[in-house]
């Protein structure tokens, strides 16, 4: 089919603009995160039980500030543990369909560590970057649970200690991930035209219902988050700013 009739001649060589960041990580940013407490666990926390998790989500920034999340065991019995969601945040980033998020990851060694970085808003709106075990030492999952389908990866560059580094695209008829560079699945459901969700980053803890619980003679674990990036592609990066502009007009209208 041709393309229709231009007074503009085409600007083949034009170079074509790439998807651009829109969100780099500060985990020391009170702004960029609320460390502590999310609204993903009941009553915004400490605990989430019926998940069969053992956290005690804590707010002292040693815990997840530092892009090292931790899990220290407690008396008694649960873990004090770090989270981090931009939820509740003063920028309040939210993530939405199109956008590219990359993020590196070092995955722990500790049997009922349970990692991962995700989305969540009112209840739902969750999408997998990855969650890991290390009792599936090769395994990563890779969830869409807005719209269905998911992936148990499995590959043996993935292991306890491994640095991996991830990708996904929040696409409309399709999420899309890519671990070390491979694209490794397109789930064909995608998340919708109007979806957005806060970012979670936390260290939970297995309680044994799935996966097997922390060995009685561990009592710290942790794993690494060196970066997370979104990037958001110039069309949708155009809306964005032309919301903001009209929310601005909103609130100084008399």
């Amino acid at each position: 089919m041709e393309n229709p009739a231009s007074d503009s001649p085409p600007s083949a060589g034009a170079p074509r603009r790439g998807p651009e960041p829109v969100f780099a990580a500060d985990f020391t940013s009170t702004r960029q995160w609320v460390a502590g407490r999310s609204w993903a666990y009941p009553n915004g926390g400490p605990i989430n039980p019926d998940d069969n998790k053992l956290d005690y989500l804590v707010s002292d920034p040693a815990y997840s500030r530092t892009g090292t999340f931790l899990a220290i065991r407690r008396r008694d019995g649960r873990w004090n543990a770090g989270l981090l969601t931009t939820e509740g945040s003063e920028e309040a980033f939210t993530v939405r369909t199109g956008d590219v998020l990359e993020a590196r990851v070092r995955l722990p060694y500790e049997m009922g560590a349970w990692p991962a970085i995700w989305t969540w808003r009112d209840g739902d709106q969750e999408i997998d970057v990855f969650e890991y075990h290390p009792d599936n030492p090769d395994l990563l999952e890779l969830s869409n649970h807005v719209r269905g389908g998911s992936l148990y990866h499995r590959d043996p560059a993935i292991e306890p200690g491994a640095w991996i580094d991830l990708r996904v695209e929040f696409g409309r008829r399709s999420v899309v991930w890519w671990v070390n560079g491979d694209r490794v699945f397109a789930d064909g459901r995608g998340v919708g035209r109007g979806w957005y969700a806060y970012l979670i980053v936390n260290l939970s803890v297995c309680a044994g219902r799935y996966h097997p619980p922390p060995d009685p003679g561990t009592v710290e674990m942790s794993y690494e988050v060196e970066r997370l990036v979104v990037l958001r592609p110039p069309g949708l990066l155009e809306a964005v700013d032309d919301e903001s502009e009209e929310d601005a007009a909103d609130g100084d209208a008399p």
